[in-house]
């Protein structure tokens, strides 16, 4: 067994098939939480990262445009039953991971570094 603390091969491609599965959960819709409604394609899943043993499954997500996250991190996570329903439907995983959804905060990390950089004073070499 190999020793580096990064996620297995394993783990990255299941993230991936989940990734995909959400995301187009999200387009196709078919939501009770109101706030999913118009909501949902404002959502971005970015990444999704699993336990070592699958069973659990943090899902990234970006609001693009003017995206409420803090009522749809929310609505996402009361709907996690119903992804996870579509994930057991089109999936051959041996189990259904629990779905965590969680805002990924590289993306605004990244914009706010860029906006520092670009505010700095040129300097003339």
């Amino acid at each position: 067994m190999s020793h580096n603390s990064g996620p297995s091969q394993r783990q990255l491609r299941v993230g991936e098939q989940i990734r995909h599965m959400i995301a187009e959960t999200l387009q196709r819709g078919g939501f009770y939480e109101e706030a999913l409604l118009d909501g949902a394609a404002n959502i971005t899943v970015s990444e999704v990262r699993t336990t070592p043993d699958l069973k659990k499954a943090t899902v990234y997500v970006i609001g693009l445009g003017d995206a409420e996250m803090d009522e749809l991190l929310p609505a996402l996570n009361k709907a996690a039953p119903y992804f996870q329903k579509e994930i057991n439907r089109s999936s051959n995983l041996k189990f259904t991971p629990r779905i965590h959804f969680v805002i990924d905060q590289s993306f605004e990390e990244a914009q706010r570094i860029e906006r520092i950089l670009n505010s700095l004073p040129e300097t003339r070499g």
